[in-house]
């Protein structure tokens, strides 16, 4: 039997196959859709420490991939003769085919968002919660758009697979692209001409939006992208500064008897340390004696098995174990934006610019209005030296200029007291005085200030007090003279080639 190409050809403008082709870039779309925003809750479920929520994404996860697209459809547009209150919805076609393909796919979807969002460094969410941004906030401004840059390339893959998935809607009689071919080719027997014309559609689909998700995915690539252009705009009054916690005594700062526990390590030995206001305290000592974990557990990032923490002079923390268990996350999310926090990692925002990373936690805590934050945000970039870089992203800075941007995005939100954990450890030997240099201003102009280093000359030179560290305890603390002139054998061998001019 001849090829009738004539026949083929005039199906490409045959009006029941564009209509089924209108019907199936709206049902793939929709699902596609859908199944990002569902797939994303069950991602996160997943990953969650409730467990109920864990074992009941997982369950979800489980039974759907497990069952048949075929199946499910069948059943899912036939339950209305078991429950009949359903058939207004699922009598019809289109919804039964949608909601049978968004159960599907969700499940899917999900394991896809779930290694999207296991590509995010635990550092991005640290940060977020040292800015005092909740779960939510640190989700939509943080995560979200990192974890569907790094899925999106699956997530396009997948919406191709939806894409030639419709065709099997046919079996509940939607008029889609197969179905219209099946109806032609019965009434003509021409079976290779209708499907060839059936093919051509759904290459045409694939093809265009393959383009379309490839420029998205482009657009979303931030080492794609240009530094953005920062004018400066009129002369604004500075913005009024935000009211701080009150001060209650003189200390902005105690610890009393902190200990934490990894497993049956003891990390923490019952540490007491009080930081008075505008006093810069240097914590050292060898690897492995406790003092970034001390430093973390002063703004809650690390959560204290016993003990309790006092921020100006208001409880702030308290131990898992002592009587009455932790104050709260309430408590700790409206202290801890009085603490700013700059990481040996920077984690800066890799998806925001230079001035967006500095001015994000102050938006989004509503602290001016976005004319009188982006004027603070210059200005600060200004104290670190960095105006002219407000409109790059963080990986076209070095580590020393990243590592500035972090403490001036620290700085926005005017905090009490500001840790520093190792703030050059990850840096070039050539970048570190730059970084150093900041955190001697500010020591100048009376900034509290709780700083983890291995740089020796510096903590010595630029601190009120330094604190030694070995084994989880602390084995000396002083002035910095005093602790040279008296440092006990331990101490004199860990200082043996720190001299003070």
């Amino acid at each position: 039997m001849q090829f009738d190409w004539d026949y083929a050809a005039g199906l490409l403008v045959n009006g029941d196959f564009w209509k089924a082709v209108g019907t199936v870039v709206e049902l793939s779309v929709e699902t596609w859709l859908l199944g990002i925003v569902f797939g994303f809750v069950l991602a996160l479920a997943r990953q969650s420490s409730n467990r109920a929520l864990n074992r009941g994404a997982a369950l979800y996860i489980w039974f759907f991939r497990s069952l048949p697209l075929l199946v499910l459809l069948i059943f899912v547009y036939n339950l209305p003769q078991v429950f009949p209150s359903t058939s207004v919805l699922l009598s019809n076609p289109y919804a039964a085919g949608l909601i049978a393909l968004v159960l599907s796919e969700s499940a899917y979807i999900a394991e896809i968002h779930r290694g999207g969002l296991l590509a995010v460094a635990k550092g991005q969410l640290e940060a977020g919660k040292a800015l005092g941004i909740r779960y939510t906030g640190v989700q939509r401004l943080i995560v979200i758009p990192q974890a569907l840059r790094v899925a999106l390339p699956t997530l396009a893959n997948e919406y191709i697979t939806i894409v030639k998935l419709t065709s099997l809607v046919s079996v509940i009689s939607l008029s889609e692209i197969l179905l219209v071919g099946q109806q032609l080719y019965t009434q003509n027997f021409l079976v290779m001409e209708t499907m060839l014309a059936v093919a051509f559609y759904y290459v045409l689909i694939v093809t265009v939006f393959s383009y379309l998700l490839r420029r998205l995915e482009q657009h979303l690539d931030v080492t794609r992208r240009q530094p953005k252009a920062i004018v400066d705009g009129p002369a604004q009054p500075a913005p009024a500064r935000r009211e701080a916690a009150p001060r209650q005594g003189d200390f902005a700062l105690r610890v009393f008897g902190a200990r934490k526990h990894y497993g049956q390590l003891e990390v923490l030995k019952g540490i007491d340390l009080d930081i008075r206001f505008g006093e810069v305290v240097s914590i050292i000592g060898p690897s492995g004696s406790g003092k970034t974990t001390l430093i973390r557990t002063l703004n809650g990032l690390e959560g204290l098995d016993r003990g309790q923490v006092e921020l100006c002079g208001a409880p702030f923390l308290r131990g898992r174990e002592e009587d009455g268990g932790s104050l709260g996350n309430r408590v700790h999310m409206e202290g801890i934006v009085q603490v700013g926090m700059v990481f040996q990692g920077f984690n800066l925002f890799p998806h925001k610019t230079v001035l967006e990373n500095v001015i994000l936690a102050p938006r989004h805590h509503g602290h001016a209005s976005d004319t009188d934050l982006r004027a603070s945000g210059l200005a600060l970039l200004s104290k670190v030296g960095l105006r002219e870089h407000a409109g790059k992203y963080p990986h076209q800075l070095s580590g020393g200029q990243q590592q500035r941007v972090a403490i001036a995005r620290a700085l926005a939100m005017r905090p009490q007291v500001m840790l520093f954990d190792e703030p050059t450890s990850a840096l070039d030997p050539e970048l570190v005085g730059d970084v150093l240099k900041v955190i001697e201003d500010l020591a100048r102009e009376g900034m509290t200030m709780v700083i983890v280093t291995h740089e020796m000359k510096f903590a010595f030179q630029v601190s009120d007090r330094v604190v030694f560290m070995e084994r989880g305890e602390i084995i000396q603390a002083g002035a910095p003279r005093e602790l040279l002139d008296n440092r006990s054998e331990r101490m004199g061998r860990f200082l043996k080639d720190v001299q003070l001019a």
